[in-house]
Protein backbone atom coordinates (compact mmCIF):
# COMPACT_ATOMS: atom_id res chain seq x y z
CA UNK A 1 0.00 0.00 0.00
CA UNK A 2 1.77 3.42 -1.31
CA UNK A 3 0.07 6.95 -1.37
CA UNK A 4 -2.73 7.93 0.31
CA UNK A 5 -4.28 4.78 1.89
CA UNK A 6 -8.27 4.68 2.57
CA UNK A 7 -8.25 3.66 5.87
CA UNK A 8 -11.90 3.00 7.69
CA UNK A 9 -12.61 3.76 11.50
CA UNK A 10 -14.85 0.41 12.81
CA UNK A 11 -16.73 2.09 15.80
CA UNK A 12 -19.66 1.70 18.03
CA UNK A 13 -20.98 -1.37 20.18
CA UNK A 14 -23.25 -4.10 19.06
CA UNK A 15 -23.83 -4.67 23.02
CA UNK A 16 -24.65 -1.36 24.87
CA UNK A 17 -24.38 2.35 24.85
CA UNK A 18 -21.82 2.74 27.09
CA UNK A 19 -19.44 0.83 25.02
CA UNK A 20 -20.51 3.08 21.55
CA UNK A 21 -19.75 6.29 23.32
CA UNK A 22 -16.54 4.90 24.75
CA UNK A 23 -15.94 3.85 21.46
CA UNK A 24 -17.01 6.96 19.68
CA UNK A 25 -15.10 8.80 22.56
CA UNK A 26 -11.32 7.00 21.64
CA UNK A 27 -11.91 6.93 17.68
CA UNK A 28 -13.00 9.99 17.70
CA UNK A 29 -9.54 11.29 19.29
CA UNK A 30 -8.19 9.00 16.65
CA UNK A 31 -9.76 10.76 13.82
CA UNK A 32 -8.17 14.14 14.88
CA UNK A 33 -5.10 13.07 15.75
CA UNK A 34 -4.36 11.00 12.17
CA UNK A 35 -5.81 13.83 10.78
CA UNK A 36 -3.82 13.85 7.29
CA UNK A 37 -5.62 13.94 3.71
CA UNK A 38 -2.32 13.85 1.79
CA UNK A 39 -1.99 10.67 3.38
CA UNK A 40 -4.94 8.89 4.86
CA UNK A 41 -8.70 9.30 3.27
CA UNK A 42 -10.83 8.07 6.43
CA UNK A 43 -13.84 6.97 6.43
CA UNK A 44 -16.50 6.34 9.47
CA UNK A 45 -18.48 2.70 9.92
CA UNK A 46 -20.50 2.84 12.64
CA UNK A 47 -22.47 -0.07 14.47
CA UNK A 48 -25.30 0.37 16.99
CA UNK A 49 -26.71 -1.82 19.65
CA UNK A 50 -29.36 -2.85 17.50
CA UNK A 51 -26.62 -4.06 14.96
CA UNK A 52 -27.48 -1.50 12.14
CA UNK A 53 -24.79 0.19 10.57
CA UNK A 54 -24.12 3.59 9.69
CA UNK A 55 -21.28 5.56 7.98
CA UNK A 56 -21.54 9.00 9.04
CA UNK A 57 -19.37 12.20 7.99
CA UNK A 58 -18.25 13.03 11.72
CA UNK A 59 -18.92 11.06 15.14
CA UNK A 60 -21.41 13.77 16.53
CA UNK A 61 -25.09 12.54 17.40
CA UNK A 62 -26.75 14.86 14.99
CA UNK A 63 -24.14 13.18 11.80
CA UNK A 64 -25.04 9.80 13.76
CA UNK A 65 -28.64 10.53 13.03
CA UNK A 66 -28.26 11.94 9.83
CA UNK A 67 -26.57 8.91 8.49
CA UNK A 68 -29.40 6.05 6.67
CA UNK A 69 -28.77 2.87 8.81
CA UNK A 70 -28.27 -0.45 6.80
CA UNK A 71 -28.67 -3.91 7.33
CA UNK A 72 -25.28 -5.94 7.04
CA UNK A 73 -25.76 -7.06 3.74
CA UNK A 74 -25.89 -3.12 2.34
CA UNK A 75 -23.19 -2.07 4.43
CA UNK A 76 -20.86 -4.99 3.61
CA UNK A 77 -21.81 -3.59 -0.48
CA UNK A 78 -20.76 -0.04 0.88
CA UNK A 79 -17.65 -1.17 2.20
CA UNK A 80 -16.80 -2.98 -0.84
CA UNK A 81 -17.59 0.10 -2.58
CA UNK A 82 -14.87 2.49 -0.54
CA UNK A 83 -12.13 -0.08 -1.52
CA UNK A 84 -10.63 -0.22 1.91
CA UNK A 85 -6.81 -0.53 2.53
CA UNK A 86 -6.88 -1.03 5.74
CA UNK A 87 -9.37 -0.83 9.12
CA UNK A 88 -9.08 0.66 12.49
CA UNK A 89 -10.90 -1.47 14.83
CA UNK A 90 -12.15 0.86 17.70
CA UNK A 91 -15.08 -1.64 19.07
CA UNK A 92 -14.56 -2.64 22.80
CA UNK A 93 -17.64 -4.54 23.36
CA UNK A 94 -16.54 -8.13 22.79
CA UNK A 95 -18.49 -8.96 19.27
CA UNK A 96 -16.44 -5.99 18.36
CA UNK A 97 -13.12 -7.27 19.54
CA UNK A 98 -13.81 -10.79 18.39
CA UNK A 99 -16.82 -11.04 15.73
CA UNK A 100 -16.28 -8.02 13.52
CA UNK A 101 -12.80 -8.07 13.50
CA UNK A 102 -13.16 -11.78 12.65
CA UNK A 103 -16.11 -10.30 10.17
CA UNK A 104 -12.62 -8.23 8.01
CA UNK A 105 -10.57 -11.09 8.14
CA UNK A 106 -14.03 -13.08 5.74
CA UNK A 107 -13.48 -9.65 3.62
CA UNK A 108 -9.81 -9.83 3.78
CA UNK A 109 -9.47 -6.43 4.39
CA UNK A 110 -6.28 -5.88 6.86
CA UNK A 111 -6.48 -4.34 10.07
CA UNK A 112 -4.36 -3.04 12.86
CA UNK A 113 -4.35 -4.77 16.27
CA UNK A 114 -4.33 -7.76 17.21
CA UNK A 115 -6.53 -11.19 15.65
CA UNK A 116 -10.30 -11.62 17.05
CA UNK A 117 -9.12 -15.25 18.64
CA UNK A 118 -6.52 -13.27 20.72
CA UNK A 119 -8.80 -10.89 21.79
CA UNK A 120 -11.16 -13.47 22.86
CA UNK A 121 -8.40 -15.05 25.29
CA UNK A 122 -7.48 -11.43 26.61
CA UNK A 123 -10.91 -10.70 27.51
CA UNK A 124 -11.03 -13.66 29.42
CA UNK A 125 -8.92 -12.96 32.76
CA UNK A 126 -8.19 -16.84 33.94
CA UNK A 127 -6.90 -17.82 29.89
CA UNK A 128 -4.95 -15.08 29.82
CA UNK A 129 -2.96 -15.23 33.16
CA UNK A 130 -2.82 -19.45 32.82
CA UNK A 131 -0.89 -18.46 29.51
CA UNK A 132 1.07 -16.22 30.88
CA UNK A 133 2.05 -17.69 33.86
CA UNK A 134 3.60 -20.89 31.55
CA UNK A 135 5.83 -18.43 30.32
CA UNK A 136 7.04 -18.00 33.51
CA UNK A 137 5.80 -14.35 34.44
CA UNK A 138 4.29 -14.38 38.36
CA UNK A 139 0.85 -14.22 38.46
CA UNK A 140 -1.10 -14.02 41.67
CA UNK A 141 -2.60 -17.00 43.17
CA UNK A 142 -6.43 -17.48 42.17
CA UNK A 143 -9.47 -19.40 41.63
CA UNK A 144 -12.37 -18.90 39.05
CA UNK A 145 -15.73 -19.75 40.91
CA UNK A 146 -19.77 -19.80 39.64
CA UNK A 147 -22.68 -19.07 40.54
CA UNK A 148 -23.24 -21.41 43.89
CA UNK A 149 -19.82 -22.40 44.38
CA UNK A 150 -17.67 -21.41 48.04
CA UNK A 151 -13.87 -20.81 47.23
CA UNK A 152 -11.63 -21.96 50.48
CA UNK A 153 -8.97 -19.19 50.03
CA UNK A 154 -7.09 -17.22 52.36
CA UNK A 155 -7.95 -13.67 52.64
CA UNK A 156 -7.14 -10.65 51.52
CA UNK A 157 -8.38 -11.37 47.99
CA UNK A 158 -9.56 -9.36 44.61
CA UNK A 159 -12.57 -10.73 43.32
CA UNK A 160 -13.64 -9.85 39.84
CA UNK A 161 -15.44 -10.56 36.72
CA UNK A 162 -13.97 -12.90 34.31
CA UNK A 163 -14.38 -11.04 31.70
CA UNK A 164 -15.55 -7.60 32.26
CA UNK A 165 -13.57 -3.99 31.58
CA UNK A 166 -12.97 -0.93 33.44
CA UNK A 167 -12.83 -2.13 36.99
CA UNK A 168 -16.34 -3.18 36.78
CA UNK A 169 -17.21 -5.21 39.65
CA UNK A 170 -14.10 -5.98 41.05
CA UNK A 171 -13.85 -6.02 44.83
CA UNK A 172 -10.90 -6.12 47.66
CA UNK A 173 -12.25 -8.55 50.47
CA UNK A 174 -10.28 -8.95 53.64
CA UNK A 175 -13.55 -9.95 55.49
CA UNK A 176 -14.76 -13.42 55.21
CA UNK A 177 -18.43 -11.74 55.66
CA UNK A 178 -17.67 -9.65 52.46
CA UNK A 179 -16.51 -12.43 50.23
CA UNK A 180 -20.11 -13.74 48.82
CA UNK A 181 -21.28 -10.64 48.16
CA UNK A 182 -18.41 -9.49 46.61
CA UNK A 183 -18.65 -12.37 44.18
CA UNK A 184 -22.40 -12.02 43.71
CA UNK A 185 -21.87 -8.73 42.24
CA UNK A 186 -18.85 -9.81 40.18
CA UNK A 187 -21.26 -12.38 38.49
CA UNK A 188 -24.01 -9.87 37.69
CA UNK A 189 -21.00 -8.80 35.27
CA UNK A 190 -20.18 -12.04 34.18
CA UNK A 191 -20.85 -15.91 33.88
CA UNK A 192 -18.06 -16.18 36.53
CA UNK A 193 -15.37 -14.48 38.62
CA UNK A 194 -12.07 -14.38 39.21
CA UNK A 195 -10.91 -14.84 43.16
CA UNK A 196 -7.54 -13.60 43.47
CA UNK A 197 -4.90 -13.50 46.23
CA UNK A 198 -3.74 -9.64 46.96
CA UNK A 199 -0.98 -8.36 46.55
CA UNK A 200 0.69 -5.72 48.72
CA UNK A 201 1.15 -2.42 47.71
CA UNK A 202 3.92 -1.34 46.02
CA UNK A 203 2.90 0.33 43.20
CA UNK A 204 0.49 -0.42 40.43
CA UNK A 205 1.27 0.42 36.73
CA UNK A 206 1.13 -0.22 32.87
CA UNK A 207 3.35 -1.46 30.29
CA UNK A 208 2.64 -0.55 26.17
CA UNK A 209 4.67 -2.43 23.51
CA UNK A 210 5.23 -1.39 20.49
CA UNK A 211 6.48 -3.79 17.24
CA UNK A 212 8.80 -1.96 15.05
CA UNK A 213 10.40 -3.38 12.36
CA UNK A 214 9.97 -6.86 13.84
CA UNK A 215 11.22 -6.00 16.99
CA UNK A 216 9.36 -5.16 20.49
CA UNK A 217 10.11 -1.69 21.65
CA UNK A 218 8.90 -1.54 25.23
CA UNK A 219 7.99 1.72 25.88
CA UNK A 220 7.80 4.21 29.30
CA UNK A 221 5.87 2.83 32.03
CA UNK A 222 2.13 4.44 33.33
CA UNK A 223 2.23 4.24 37.00
CA UNK A 224 -1.89 4.82 38.59
CA UNK A 225 -2.76 6.53 41.91
CA UNK A 226 -2.83 3.64 44.37
CA UNK A 227 -2.57 3.81 48.40
CA UNK A 228 -2.09 1.04 50.53
CA UNK A 229 -4.83 2.23 53.30
CA UNK A 230 -6.73 4.99 50.93
CA UNK A 231 -7.04 3.19 47.88
CA UNK A 232 -5.66 0.07 47.71
CA UNK A 233 -7.39 -0.99 44.15
CA UNK A 234 -7.92 0.89 41.17
CA UNK A 235 -11.90 1.24 41.19
CA UNK A 236 -14.17 2.41 37.56
CA UNK A 237 -14.71 5.73 39.32
CA UNK A 238 -10.64 6.16 38.61
CA UNK A 239 -10.89 5.16 34.74
CA UNK A 240 -14.33 6.65 33.40
CA UNK A 241 -17.04 9.30 33.98
CA UNK A 242 -19.56 11.46 32.67
CA UNK A 243 -19.77 15.24 32.37
CA UNK A 244 -23.04 17.09 33.62
CA UNK A 245 -24.10 16.91 30.12
CA UNK A 246 -23.69 12.92 29.88
CA UNK A 247 -20.42 13.23 27.80
CA UNK A 248 -18.05 10.30 28.72
CA UNK A 249 -14.37 10.94 29.32
CA UNK A 250 -11.30 9.71 30.99
CA UNK A 251 -10.61 10.35 34.33
CA UNK A 252 -6.95 8.48 34.66
CA UNK A 253 -5.88 10.94 31.93
CA UNK A 254 -4.83 13.42 34.86
CA UNK A 255 -1.90 13.94 37.03
CA UNK A 256 -3.61 13.27 39.81
CA UNK A 257 -4.30 9.55 38.65
CA UNK A 258 -1.60 8.83 36.38
CA UNK A 259 2.11 9.67 35.49
CA UNK A 260 4.76 8.34 33.44
CA UNK A 261 7.72 6.71 35.02
CA UNK A 262 11.04 7.32 35.01
CA UNK A 263 13.11 5.49 32.42
CA UNK A 264 15.90 4.92 35.10
CA UNK A 265 13.53 3.79 37.68
CA UNK A 266 14.35 0.28 39.08
CA UNK A 267 10.82 -1.53 38.75
CA UNK A 268 11.54 -0.02 34.66
CA UNK A 269 13.41 -3.52 33.53
CA UNK A 270 11.61 -5.84 36.03
CA UNK A 271 8.34 -5.09 34.09
CA UNK A 272 10.24 -4.64 30.46
CA UNK A 273 11.62 -8.22 30.81
CA UNK A 274 7.65 -9.36 32.19
CA UNK A 275 5.72 -7.74 29.19
CA UNK A 276 8.02 -8.95 26.96
CA UNK A 277 7.22 -12.19 28.30
CA UNK A 278 3.53 -11.70 28.03
CA UNK A 279 3.53 -10.69 24.63
CA UNK A 280 5.46 -13.35 22.78
CA UNK A 281 3.12 -16.06 24.95
CA UNK A 282 0.37 -14.89 23.58
CA UNK A 283 1.22 -13.96 20.12
CA UNK A 284 0.15 -10.38 19.84
CA UNK A 285 0.70 -8.10 17.13
CA UNK A 286 1.69 -4.63 16.29
CA UNK A 287 0.98 -3.64 19.79
CA UNK A 288 0.18 -5.23 23.41
CA UNK A 289 -0.60 -3.69 26.84
CA UNK A 290 -0.35 -4.94 30.66
CA UNK A 291 -1.28 -3.92 33.88
CA UNK A 292 1.30 -4.89 36.63
CA UNK A 293 1.30 -4.65 40.29
CA UNK A 294 4.57 -4.29 42.40
CA UNK A 295 5.06 -6.06 45.31
CA UNK A 296 6.89 -4.26 48.15
CA UNK A 297 10.42 -5.73 46.85
CA UNK A 298 9.86 -4.42 43.61
CA UNK A 299 8.47 -7.51 41.85
CA UNK A 300 6.18 -6.95 38.97
CA UNK A 301 2.80 -9.27 39.21
CA UNK A 302 0.56 -9.91 35.94
CA UNK A 303 -3.29 -8.61 36.24
CA UNK A 304 -4.27 -8.54 33.15
CA UNK A 305 -3.78 -7.37 29.12
CA UNK A 306 -5.65 -4.76 27.67
CA UNK A 307 -4.68 -5.73 23.83
CA UNK A 308 -6.20 -2.23 21.81
CA UNK A 309 -4.51 0.90 21.25
CA UNK A 310 -6.92 3.42 19.35
CA UNK A 311 -4.36 5.91 17.89
CA UNK A 312 -6.05 8.98 20.15
CA UNK A 313 -3.93 10.79 21.85
CA UNK A 314 -5.57 9.97 25.01
CA UNK A 315 -4.89 6.05 24.44
CA UNK A 316 -2.32 5.04 26.86
CA UNK A 317 -0.39 3.27 24.58
CA UNK A 318 0.10 6.81 22.99
CA UNK A 319 0.51 8.68 25.94
CA UNK A 320 3.70 6.06 26.91
CA UNK A 321 4.92 6.23 23.56
CA UNK A 322 4.61 10.17 23.24
CA UNK A 323 6.91 10.10 26.52
CA UNK A 324 9.21 8.25 24.85
CA UNK A 325 9.36 11.01 21.77
CA UNK A 326 6.93 9.10 19.74
CA UNK A 327 3.82 10.77 18.34
CA UNK A 328 0.62 9.38 17.88
CA UNK A 329 0.76 9.86 14.03
CA UNK A 330 4.22 8.09 14.13
CA UNK A 331 2.87 5.40 16.13
CA UNK A 332 -0.13 4.78 13.50
CA UNK A 333 2.43 5.05 10.42
CA UNK A 334 4.14 2.05 12.34
CA UNK A 335 1.34 -0.11 12.79
CA UNK A 336 0.51 0.07 9.35
CA UNK A 337 4.04 -0.39 8.14
CA UNK A 338 3.99 -3.79 10.72
CA UNK A 339 0.71 -4.87 8.58
CA UNK A 340 2.26 -3.89 5.28
CA UNK A 341 5.15 -6.16 5.88
CA UNK A 342 3.24 -8.66 7.49
CA UNK A 343 1.02 -9.15 4.30
CA UNK A 344 4.29 -8.78 2.50
CA UNK A 345 6.21 -12.12 4.09
CA UNK A 346 2.85 -13.91 4.36
CA UNK A 347 2.37 -13.27 0.41
CA UNK A 348 5.94 -14.43 -0.55
CA UNK A 349 5.75 -17.25 1.86
CA UNK A 350 2.16 -19.01 -0.17
CA UNK A 351 4.25 -18.18 -3.70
Amino acid sequence: MSGQRTVLQLVGSAVDEFHADLSRLYAGGCVEAVDDPARYDTHLAYVGPDGSWRFPTDLSEAALDRAPTMGLPAALAHIESLRVDVMVPQMFCLPGMTAYRALFDALRIPYVGNTPDLMAIAADKAKTRAIVAAAGVAVPAGVVVRAGEHPDVTLPVVVKPVDADNSAGVTLVRDPADLGPAITDALEHSESALVESYIELGREVRCGILVRDGELVCLPLEEYAVDARSKPIRRADDKLARSDSGELYLVAKDDAHAWIVDVDDPITERVWEAARRCHVALGARHYSLFDFRIDPDGDPWFLEAGLYCSFSRGSVVAVMAAAAGIDVTELFATALRELTSERTSSSTTQH
